[in-house]
C-alpha cells in the first residue's frame, strides 16, 4: 500500500512537471509578420487558441490567454510587423567589429621578477571566452585601456568584472610584476575582429541591413563575439578557393583602403544587423524591393540564389529547396538546399565561406539566406528563413 501511494505521488509529480514545462515553453511575447500564423501547442487540459494569425484587423498587438482547466495561467503578447519588403543585395562586404570590453582568448604562464613561471589566473574564476568589462571601478574598452589600469595597480589585488554567456561574474586576481617592470595577468585578449561576408538585404523603411545569416564567432574561443560597435566597409574580392569533399572553399577579400558604408549594431546567432549610409557603393536600387515570404508560402523545389563572385555584379544561380523545417525558431538551419547551377558549381564547387548571407528568392519573394555547408558534400547546405532575419532585426 505504501509503495502504491509512492508510485501515485511520483506519477502526479511527473504530470505536474510536464504541465509546468509545457506552459513555460510557450513564449510570453511573439513577433509575427502580417498574416503569418503561429501554432501554439496544446497539452491535456491546457486550453488556448491553437493558431494565432495576424492581420490588419488585429492592429499591431494581440493578446492571447493560456488557460489550464479553465483558469488563466499565462498571457502571450503577439506583435505584428506590417508591410515588410526588402531589397536583396548579395554583395561581398567587409566588417570591423569592436568588442564590448576585451575578450579573453587564452591564458599563459608569465615570468616574474625572480625568473619564475607563474600563473596569476590560477584558482580564479576566469575562463576563455569571458569579456573583461571592468577592473575595479574602471570600465575597460580597449587592450591599451586594460594595460594602463593593470600597470597602475602596482601588484595589488584587483577585481575583474566579466561577462560570461550574457551573465555578469566577478573574480579577484593579483597582477604579477615582470622583469620589464610591467604588471601582467597572464591573459591573452583582443578588442576587435575583422572579416568579409555577404550582405543579404536592405530594408528601405528603416535604412537597416542584414548579413551572413549567422553570427561572427571568435576563432580562438568559438563563441559569439559580444560587440559594442562596428563598421561596414566595401570589400574587394581577391580569390576564390573551390570547395571539395571534406575541404571547405572560401572567397577571400580585402578591406584595406575600402570605404566605410555603414555601422554594425548587432552580432547575433541569426546574423549581423546594422544601418547603411552609402547605398551607391553597393549599387542598391531601392525600387527593386520585394516582399518577404511567409513560411507557408515557401515550397520544396526550384529557387534562386543571388551573389556576386567578382564583388561587382550580381547574378542569380539555380538551387533547389529540398526540405523545409517549418517549426524551427531556434537555429539558422531552417531549410536544406542544394546547388544545381553548373556555372556556380564550376566556379565555387558549391557553398563556400563568404557565401553565407546570399539571399534566396522564390516566386518573386525573399525566402531566406544561405548559412551553412555540409562539408561532406559542399553542393548541399542550410539556409535561414527570411522572417527570422526580419524579426531578429526588429528586436
Amino acid at each position: 500500500m505504501k509503495n502504491l501511494k509512492m508510485m501515485i505521488t511520483f506519477f502526479i509529480l511527473i504530470i505536474l512537471y510536464i504541465y509546468i514545462a509545457n506552459i513555460t515553453l510557450i513564449p510570453e511575447k511573439i513577433l509575427l509578420l502580417e498574416n503569418e500564423s503561429y501554432q501554439i501547442k496544446k497539452f491535456l487540459g491546457v486550453d488556448t487558441i491553437e493558431t494565432v494569425t495576424t492581420s490588419n484587423d488585429n492592429g499591431n498587438t494581440l493578446n492571447v490567454d493560456v488557460t489550464l482547466f479553465g483558469k488563466k495561467v499565462k498571457q502571450v503578447t503577439v506583435d505584428t510587423i506590417e508591410n515588410v519588403e526588402v531589397v536583396p543585395i548579395g554583395k561581398i562586404i567587409g566588417m570591423k567589429l569592436y568588442t564590448n570590453g576585451v575578450l579573453i582568448v587564452g591564458m599563459s604562464e608569465i615570468e616574474n621578477m625572480n625568473n619564475e613561471l607563474v600563473s596569476p589566473f590560477a584558482n580564479c574564476d576566469i575562463k576563455e571566452g569571458d569579456t573583461i568589462v571592468k577592473v575595479n571601478e574602471t570600465e575597460i574598452e580597449t587592450i591599451d585601456n586594460l594595460k594602463t589600469v593593470v600597470n597602475s595597480s602596482n601588484g595589488e589585488n584587483v577585481l575583474l568584472t566579466l561577462v560570461r554567456d550574457g551573465t555578469i561574474v566577478t573574480s579577484n586576481i593579483t597582477p604579477v610584476q615582470t622583469e620589464t617592470d610591467e604588471y601582467k595577468l597572464g591573459l591573452w585578449v583582443k578588442d576587435a575582429a575583422t572579416g568579409v561576408g555577404t550582405i543579404t538585404y536592405y530594408e528601405k523603411n528603416t535604412g537597416n541591413f542584414a548579413a551572413l545569416g549567422h553570427g561572427i564567432v571568435d576563432n580562438d574561443t568559438d563563441k559569439l563575439i559580444n560587440i559594442d560597435s562596428g563598421e561596414v566597409v566595401t570589400s574587394q574580392v581577391i580569390s576564390i578557393t573551390k570547395a571539395q569533399i571534406n575541404s571547405p572553399g572560401e572567397i577571400r577579400g580585402t578591406i584595406l583602403n575600402q570605404k566605410t558604408i555603414g555601422q554594425v549594431k548587432k552580432n547575433t546567432q541569426f546574423g549581423i544587423y546594422g544601418s547603411l549610409d552609402n547605398l551607391a557603393s553597393l549599387n542598391v536600387d531601392t525600387s527593386q524591393a520585394i516582399p518577404v515570404a511567409l513560411r507557408d508560402e515557401i515550397q520544396v523545389g526550384d529557387a534562386k540564389l543571388v551573389c556576386s563572385l567578382d564583388g561587382k555584379n550580381n547574378q542569380e544561380y539555380d538551387i533547389k529547396i529540398e526540405k523545409i523545417y517549418t517549426n524551427n525558431n531556434y537555429d539558422n538551419k531552417s531549410m536544406l538546399i542544394r546547388i544545381t547551377d553548373d556555372q556556380l558549381i564550376k566556379q565555387t564547387g558549391g557553398i563556400i565561406r563568404g557565401l553565407s548571407g546570399s539571399p534566396i528568392l522564390q516566386n518573386g519573394k525573399f525566402v531566406g539566406a544561405v548559412t551553412n555547408v555540409l562539408v561532406a558534400n559542399p553542393e548541399i547546405g542550410y539556409a535561414i528563413f527570411g522572417d527570422m532575419m526580419i524579426k531578429e532585426m526588429r528586436k
